[in-house]
């Protein structure tokens, strides 16, 4: 007799692919990563990856981070150009050299509702610079304060992330903290995205921040279905009850032998 059994409650049949969902500690293992480089990490794809997109006639760059755990390898995309940022108010936002951000007509220093800016650094931002800023902020766990400066941002908005590749080489061992959540296209494919709204440290572990953030009504959405627990698992979409309509009653025949 041979028998390959496997315990009752494992799914051997039709159980397709596992999708997760919550959050949880990532480590970046590539950034625009060539078909060959994708295939060293694992991920099987068929094509070489394009990193521009055309949205509203606007040309970006797609800076695509690889992350990887012992459950899933994913990316975070972050869309990218030369242009300055302008809010809908027509004010150009600004940076610096530790991370701040702000929209101003003038320059943060000359703003006197703007005490706390620190000047080093500040320069007119371009679009997904804050966000690149932030992630690597987390990722590179840069204390309050401190410098997060990328020498090449132009090259990098034009694709060019030569730098890039080498912080992903230093921070080899660094981790980020990240909610990942399941989506499906217009098309029906279903497939993992990453929560761009906020970006969580190792330690300490702030994730009522990312609670926070998903709760703004007005920037915070996540696009996508996650477990509501926000804890790190299997995604587990919800089940709809549905109540069938009651079955018509049956009309007696009296003329019938019931006895």
């Amino acid at each position: 007799m041979a028998i390959k059994s496997n315990d009752s409650t494992t799914a051997v049949v039709g159980s397709g692919l596992t999708y997760y969902s919550g959050i949880t500690n990532f480590k970046v293992v590539a950034v625009n990563p060539t078909l060959s480089e994708l295939h060293e990490i694992g991920v099987k794809y068929k094509t070489e990856p394009n990193y521009t997109i055309n949205l509203g006639g606007e040309d970006f760059t797609k800076v695509v981070f690889w992350l990887k755990n012992d459950d899933l390898t994913t990316s975070l995309e972050i869309l990218m150009n030369s242009s300055l940022r302008i809010s809908q108010n027509d004010k150009p936002q600004w940076m610096n050299s530790i991370g701040q951000t702000t929209f101003s007509d003038v320059a943060p220093m000359e703003n006197p509702n703007l005490s706390w800016w620190k000047e080093a650094g500040t320069h007119k931002a371009i679009k997904g610079e804050e966000k690149l800023i932030a992630f690597t902020q987390a990722w590179a766990n840069v204390a309050s304060g401190d410098e997060v400066v990328y020498d090449t941002l132009a090259k990098i908005a034009k694709g060019d992330v030569a730098e890039l590749k080498a912080v992903v080489k230093l921070l080899e061992k660094n981790e980020v903290r990240l909610m990942v959540g399941v989506r499906t296209s217009d098309q029906g494919k279903t497939f993992q995205t990453v929560y761009d709204k906020f970006f969580g440290r190792v330690s300490p572990a702030r994730d009522e921040y990312f609670v926070r953030k998903l709760n703004d009504p007005k920037y915070g959405a996540f696009n996508a279905d996650y477990n509501t627990d926000l804890q790190w698992g299997p995604y587990i979409p919800e089940v709809v009850s549905v109540t069938p309509d009651p079955a018509p009653a049956l009309a007696l025949d009296e003329s019938e032998d019931w006895s």
